[in-house]
């Protein structure tokens, strides 16, 4: 496909690919002057920069501020810059980012104009459709409606009206064809007396239709009479033709009159069109087309009864507009207190029947300063809802644009394309009415049964009717405030703030482990962490990076993660996210910026586009992977070499999106790593290089030292010294490898006397001489008894076979003092020391008698 710059009769179109095309112009100038244009550039999802070289190929001056600003939607913009003398070369450059299968809406140039032209080589013809009746005209002028013009004309002919018609700048007349159901459209008439409405049918104009010929058809009878449908909820019928809203304090389903709200109740303020018989006060509708005017002051939207539709409009490419415009919102009385970021929101139920590439847009206006898409949808879709919060108190203008297709054409092949939307609904509105009454928190005796606010982080008691606060970690839903489930506790490791408007981590964390107890501080991280992830290319080669900025804990509920909108400098280091003046800044926990750098597509700078929230709201810390439906598998990051648990953060978006019906979300996974300093390295699943494997849920590891579990007394141990000089050092050291970080600090070495080797195998050899000495002294002993013992017995023997002999008896078998041991002893058997000390332990227990043979001094004979 070629991709340039397209003529469109009174504009110029760029290309909606992302290829880079440059619309080139040089002009020589006499003296100082400047170059005027007007413009059209709706979407953020092509860069459109104007700049001026010299003849050198080199940047003026003048075109320091070359990225042209946004306009809103339909609305023509203007750009003007100083031109010096000389050779000026103009340059109107766009690039488009296509990061799916949508088409960017194009940049539209027209009026272009230049001061300071000395003179003109030649004077060119008027083309075919415009003229000069003028000599020296600056401009040729388009021929109007049923007029047509040759090239070089100075005036323009009429055409046949009964049987020719033409179009603004037409070089020719045509036929006008038969009527067909296309060249006509029904209204409903406002309600009468009777509650009666009638559908009428009416041209659609300019009519360029005949009926008078044979395969016309003719204009259907108008005046059909039908029910009107009911008053919209909030309004009531007086018996009248019309339905007016209900007074302050009053509220009505429509189909009844209005009444008071009950005491101890207030009205819920708000608006909800689900009739539609006429179109309400606080909304228009309006017909565009940047080619023509043909659909000027044409309806672009028809109500029918329950439902509001496209009109028929002027041609296929026109924009079908419709406007609600709410001058505020605001939460009722009792939510006051509530500091929740909603205050309000828009729901439409819708459903679109296409046959070629129509789109639905959904814009918001923000206090008059510029219109941004919001959603779109293409081609046919069921009926379905969409709604969209509101977070600032401001007047807000909500606009549907209508497309039937894209292309340049100026037929009604299409006609039957059309979007229904069935209801709008928009709650806390300011200047609202109500379908229905709330409880609410009453003041004291003397107020009587008055509606009061709650302070902030207080919910209303259900039996008094009171305002109670709400439990320590527990935020206040800002949907409701009656009774105490309306305080919602907060996730796992996170706490509420002091009005309960939101929990948030202190980046604090505590997890009881195989009896161990792990305390992290991830206060060092606190601070915004980045990644550029990337590169990748477009379908045309366009190389883009994504850009996430992740802010871990906040602050106390405040989002600092910024990111940026088609700004050259994409880091915004000072800029303040609550700031008006900032429209193209958002503020989160997770946001997420797609990044063209400078060496694409001939950018000098780098290029911010396509800023999204990722994550808005914290949902808690923990170390299981699963939280709220948001699942970390195992095998989406490496698992991690150390026993320490990874800890987890989870946050959620709270803007849904078609594609992300209950909103993004995101983990970021928390992983110790000592051997990442500092704010560590952030990254993505391998498998999911953008961070998302479905565009919905998106998936981050961050690993840092600072994510190690704060030191413990189980983190170290000691080690004990040699005995020197009647001294031992005892040192401690941290367990190899360290997973963890501050916490407790080493103790200091330990110093403690102790005795040396020497003086201890001293006492050990005078120990054991000394039990030596012993022992042999106990076995001289008891050696020497035995002896004597042995000796006493054998006398006795002796004595005791005398006997046997009639010997005469022994006075006494011992010996008498003074008398010697003239016998000689002698053993048959000689024991050893050891069987005597066991014989002489067992002579009771046995009885054990040795066998001796005495020899005598005497003579034998005796």
């Amino acid at each position: 496909m070629h991709s340039s710059w397209v003529p469109r009769g009174n504009y110029i179109e760029s290309n909606r690919d992302d290829c880079t095309v440059s619309l080139i112009y040089a002009v020589h100038l006499k003296k100082s002057g400047y170059v005027f244009f007007e413009y059209q550039y709706v979407d953020n999802n092509i860069f459109f920069e104007f700049f001026i070289q010299n003849d050198q190929c080199q940047e003026m001056d003048t075109t320091t501020d070359k990225w042209v600003k946004l306009t809103d939607n339909g609305e023509w913009g203007s750009h003007s810059v100083m031109l010096k003398s000389g050779t000026n070369i103009l340059y109107w450059r766009t690039t488009g980012i296509l990061m799916g299968s949508k088409a960017v809406k194009p940049v539209l140039v027209k009026n272009i104009t230049i001061e300071g032209v000395a003179y003109t080589s030649e004077c060119f013809p008027c083309k075919p459709g415009t003229f000069s009746d003028k000599p020296g005209s600056f401009i040729c002028q388009v021929c109007p409606r049923n007029t047509y013009s040759e090239k070089g004309a100075k005036e323009c002919i009429r055409c046949d009206e009964d049987s020719q018609f033409s179009e603004e700048g037409s070089s020719e007349c045509m036929e006008r064809p038969p009527c067909t159901s296309k060249d006509y459209f029904q209204i409903h008439t406002p309600c009468d007396e009777e509650g009666k409405t009638q559908i009428m049918y009416k041209w659609i104009e300019p009519k360029i239709c005949r009926e008078d010929l044979t395969d016309a058809i003719r204009l259907p009878p108008s005046g059909e009479k039908k029910d009107c449908p009911p008053c919209n909820p909030g309004f009531y019928n007086n018996g009248s033709s019309s339905c007016h809203p209900c007074p302050p304090g009053t509220f009505s389903d429509g189909t009844k009159e209005c009444r008071p709200c009950p005491a101890g109740t207030e009205p819920a303020l708000g608006f909800e069109y689900k009739w539609w018989n006429v179109l309400p006060g606080n909304m228009k509708t309006s017909c565009f087309n940047v080619g023509n005017s043909k659909c000027d002051g044409m309806n672009g939207w028809e109500v029918a009864g329950d439902h509001i539709q496209s009109g028929a409009g002027g041609s296929d490419n026109d924009y079908l507009i419709l406007n609600l415009h709410i001058p505020g919102f605001k939460p009722p009385t009792s939510m006051t207190g509530a500091m929740g970021s909603e205050l309000g929101r828009i729901t439409f139920v819708f459903e679109t029947l296409c046959s070629a590439d129509c789109v639905l847009y959904f814009m918001v206006d923000i206090n008059r300063k510029s219109t941004n898409v919001v959603e779109s949808w293409g081609g046919t879709k069921e009926k379905q809802a969409y709604t969209h919060v509101i977070f600032k108190n401001a007047t807000f203008t909500f606009t549907w644009a209508f497309q039937r297709t894209n292309q340049g054409q100026d037929n009604r092949r299409f006609i039957n394309d059309m979007v229904k939307i069935y209801s709008i609904t928009a709650t806390n509105a300011v200047d609202g009415v109500a379908s229905s009454c709330r409880a609410c928190a009453l003041g004291s005796e003397q107020s009587g049964s008055s509606c009061v606010p709650c302070p902030p982080g207080h919910y209303i008691e259900k039996e008094t009717n009171q305002c109670m606060e709400c439990p320590p970690d527990t935020y206040l839903s800002i949907h409701q405030v009656y009774g105490k489930e309306a305080c919602i506790p907060c996730g796992p490791g996170s706490r509420s703030t002091q009005d309960h408007s939101v929990c948030y981590s202190d980046c604090f964390f505590y997890h009881e482990k195989e009896n161990q107890s792990l305390h992290y501080d991830f206060s060092n991280l606190s601070s915004v962490g980045s990644l550029m992830n990337g590169p990748s290319f477009t379908s045309k080669g366009t190389k883009y990076f994504h850009f996430f900025n992740i802010s871990l804990c906040g602050h106390e509920g405040k989002k600092l993660a910024l990111c940026t909108n088609n700004i050259t400098d994409f880091t915004v280091k000072e800029m303040v996210a609550g700031s008006d003046d900032y429209t193209n800044l958002v503020g989160a926990f997770v946001c997420q910026s797609t990044i063209i750098p400078s060496e694409s597509k001939g950018f000098r700078a780098a290029l911010s586009s396509q800023s999204i929230i990722l994550a808005d709201t914290f949902l808690g810390v923990t170390v299981e992977t699963t939280l709220q439906n948001i699942n970390i598998k195992e095998d989406m990051f490496p698992v991690s070499p150390s026993q320490i648990p990874d800890v987890h953060f989870f946050y959620k978006s709270s803007t849904t999106t078609t594609s992300c019906v209950n909103g993004r979300s995101t983990a970021v996974k928390m992983r110790c790593n000592p051997a990442k300093p500092g704010a560590g390295a952030i990254s993505v699943p391998s498998k999911c290089p953008a961070g998302t494997c479905d565009g919905c849920t998106f998936y981050f590891l961050w690993e840092s030292v600072e994510a190690c579990p704060l030191c413990t007394e189980h983190d170290f141990h000691e080690i004990e010294g040699a005995c020197k000089r009647g001294f031992q050092e005892t040192l401690y050291v941290w367990n190899e490898p360290k997973w963890c970080i501050k916490g407790i600090s080493l103790p200091e070495k330990k110093l403690s006397t102790c005795e040396t080797v020497d003086f201890w195998l001293k006492v050990g050899a005078g120990v054991g001489a000394f039990t030596a000495v012993l022992l042999v002294a106990l076995t001289c002993y008891f050696w020497k008894k035995n002896q004597k013992l042995e000796y006493k017995y054998s006398k006795l023997v002796m004595t005791t076979n005398s006997k046997e002999c009639e010997l005469p008896a022994a006075d006494s078998c011992a010996i008498m003092e003074g008398e010697d041991n003239e016998e000689e002893v002698v053993y048959s058997n000689k024991q050893s020391l050891l069987g005597k000390l066991k014989s002489l332990a067992t002579k009771e227990k046995e009885d054990h008698f040795e066998s001796v043979q005495l020899k005598s001094s005497r003579s034998p004979n005796i």
